[in-house]
């Protein structure tokens, strides 16, 4: 006979409805492993489109849905094909294993059940700082293809803006970052943050732009050099921007997708030898009994960077 399991989720009903709900995990196989959740973060990009209603209409959208694809736990169970380890901590980016509730991204819950292959075995030390690595891998992403170089220019200090700024001064390099809230200029080592109205240089190769606002694609084009290149790194609606002072740049614009697992390794490595920090970044934290006041605590408090749900000892 099949255990079965249950767990306490936390349950987008609709936009800006949440929910902490009691759920019955889908059976295991044998590539599976369970995982009690210790921590779980709360994404100020993709769930607060989640959390608006705006995202758009990718695979496995739909209302109701667990989120969350920032979670750090325990592995108690294991497959008989899983190469993992009961007691092992590990990264999860995610699950879908609550039958008829989506899982989009699937790991905000006290306990999941997940194919061992998308999981990353992590070091004890790291903890909570642990759930950065989605971040942290989309970061590395946006400049690890071939003939892809570290940004000159960053627009925007929240947290990716941080972990791509750390990412560069990692790789020889020391941005620049705009950012034009006071109260988020603070905590840069190694690199530069400043008001743009205060930027003498204005000329940048390499400009990526984590803010999302579409309405900065023609500023950022004016401080480009010849030939240079803006990463849209953000997420965005409606792009538009002036041809003429595009072409007689000769201006490049990519869009950056989301991280792949090879940039998840890397930031894995990156961190573990000590060369990528993770510190400062987290700055509020609840439980997930008092999840509606955390997510809107995480979309519209300007001074939190990164909330994390902590599900130990939870009631």
């Amino acid at each position: 006979m099949t255990d079965k399991y249950q767990t306490r989720a936390i349950v987008l009903e609709k936009p800006e409805s949440v929910i902490l709900a009691d759920l019955e995990l889908t059976p295991m196989t044998p590539i599976d492993i369970l995982v009690d959740m210790e921590w779980s973060g709360i994404s100020t990009g993709t769930e607060k489109l989640l959390w608006t209603g705006k995202m758009p209409n990718f695979p496995g959208m739909g209302y109701p849905l667990v989120p969350g694809y920032e979670s750090v736990g325990r592995v108690v169970k294991v497959g008989a094909d899983s190469t993992l380890k009961v007691g092992q901590r590990v990264f999860v980016p995610g699950a879908k294993c609550y039958g008829e509730i989506k899982g989009l991204f699937g790991g905000a819950a006290s306990r999941v059940i997940v194919d061992s292959n998308r999981v990353i075995a992590i070091q004890d030390h790291l903890g909570e700082e642990a759930i950065l690595f989605a971040l942290a891998a989309t970061g590395y992403h946006v400049t690890s293809g071939p003939g892809q170089e570290q940004p000159d220019l960053i627009i925007g200090h929240g947290v990716l803006g941080r972990l791509i700024a750390r990412i560069a001064v990692a790789k020889g390099k020391r941005p620049v970052v705009w950012e034009t809230n006071a109260g988020r200029r603070e905590g840069a080592v190694g690199y530069d943050v400043i008001d743009p109205k205060d930027d003498q240089i204005k000329k940048y190769k390499t400009i990526v732009d984590v803010s999302g606002d579409a309405k900065l694609v023609d500023t950022l084009i004016s401080c480009l050099s010849p030939g240079g290149e803006i990463v849209l790194a953000g997420f965005y609606d409606t792009i538009s921007f002036s041809f003429p002072q595009a072409f007689m740049r000769e201006a490049r614009i990519r869009i950056a997708a989301q991280w792949a697992p090879g940039d998840l390794v890397a930031i894995k490595d990156l961190v573990e030898s000590g060369k990528l920090s993770l510190d400062g970044l987290i700055t509020h934290r609840s439980s997930p009994n008092d999840a509606n006041d955390a997510y809107h605590t995480a979309f519209n408090n300007i001074d939190c960077l990164k909330m994390v749900l902590d599900w130990r000892n939870l009631q």
